[in-house]
């Protein structure tokens, strides 16, 4: 008994002890080019900075949590939710503007190949995400990011003349601020309502002789209550999305 237990313990040290075999890795493919990886890995690491700034998730993800906050549940629903819920909401808004990009793409790649023309179409491909950014951004913003570029590269007037309202340096802070004042507005819109109901329970409390009841803990169920009459998750995901029409 002893040496079969010994044996079935040993068998994982002998098996690990063997030199694994060589990853065998085909030529001509990225994987075996070292700096193509070193890129690829780049890229991917964009890929959430991408879609925090060029997507509407920054605006939506503001909102969900400007809800919570007003509705005064603390951490209902869970961060995790909130978050899942904005990506949501953020694929339907995007949705068209991906088609779009993808049957671009599509079109581009059978027009040059996988070939090095390939890269230099890549603004033909982002053509639809530009448009995106430029019409859900205010023209005052990028206006005011041309003017501050032009500063910044001083008397250099064929820089400056260089700077344009297209570009994507130009266009992308301009969309996330236009995203972030605009979050406020509707968060401001949503505070009202419960900050009434907030005051007219602290009155009633007040006038009651009730002043050692938190008009916060009395009113949270009424809150919840007049959110849910409204139906408020579905009119608030309803209006983000249609925002972009």
């Amino acid at each position: 008994m002893k040496r079969a237990l010994c044996v079935v313990f040993l068998l994982p040290a002998v098996a690990f002890a063997r030199e694994p075999a060589p990853l065998q890795v085909e030529s001509g493919t990225i994987a075996s080019n070292q700096l193509q990886m070193m890129g690829l890995m780049a890229g991917l690491a964009l890929v959430p900075f991408a879609i925090v700034m060029l997507t509407s998730f920054s605006k939506v993800v503001v909102v969900l949590s400007m809800v919570r906050s007003a509705l005064g549940t603390q951490q209902a629903p869970p961060t995790m939710v909130l978050t899942g819920l904005a990506a949501v909401l953020s694929a339907h808004v995007m949705a068209p503007t991906m088609e779009r990009m993808w049957a671009t793409g599509r079109q581009v790649e059978s027009e040059v190949g996988m070939s090095r023309e390939l890269a230099a179409r890549a603004g033909d491909i982002l053509g639809p995400l530009r448009d995106f950014l430029v019409k859900h951004g205010s023209p005052d913003e990028r206006a005011r990011f041309v003017e501050m570029a032009r500063e910044l590269r001083g008397s250099d007037d064929v820089a400056a003349k260089a700077v344009s309202e297209d570009d994507l340096s130009i266009v992308v802070p301009a969309f996330v601020i236009t995203e972030l004042k605009e979050a406020f507005i509707i968060a401001f819109l949503i505070f009202l309502p419960f900050l009434v109901l907030d005051m007219l329970l602290a009155n009633v409390l007040l006038a009651l002789g009730m002043q050692t009841l938190s008009p916060s803990q009395v009113s949270l169920p009424f809150k919840i209550l007049l959110f849910v009459a409204v139906d408020g998750w579905s009119l608030l995901s309803r209006g983000l999305i249609l925002g972009y029409r």
